[in-house]
């Protein structure tokens, strides 16, 4: 029995190509949503934004798209 081929599950956005507002938005979309816990040292909210958008510099992770669901995700690159 044959398997179903594998379709991509999105499309990959590169963040160069967004407004700085767009950017800016879904860094603070993603920021909020994760509600990422940094341990015994609170860090603000700026400075987990600015993470963000570093780990997007260093290639260390991707904006996707995903059309069937209509959502954008920050995920980190393997």
């Amino acid at each position: 029995m044959d398997e179903p081929s594998q379709q991509p599950i999105g499309v990959q956005i590169d963040w160069r190509a967004l407004s700085a507002d767009a950017l800016r938005g879904l860094l603070e979309a993603f920021v909020n949503r994760e509600g990422t816990d940094y341990g015994d040292v609170e860090r603000s909210f700026d400075s987990k934004v600015a993470d963000v958008l570093s780990q997007l510099e260093k290639g260390e992770a991707e904006i996707w798209f995903d059309p069937e669901t209509e959502t954008t995700n920050i995920v980190p690159i393997p």
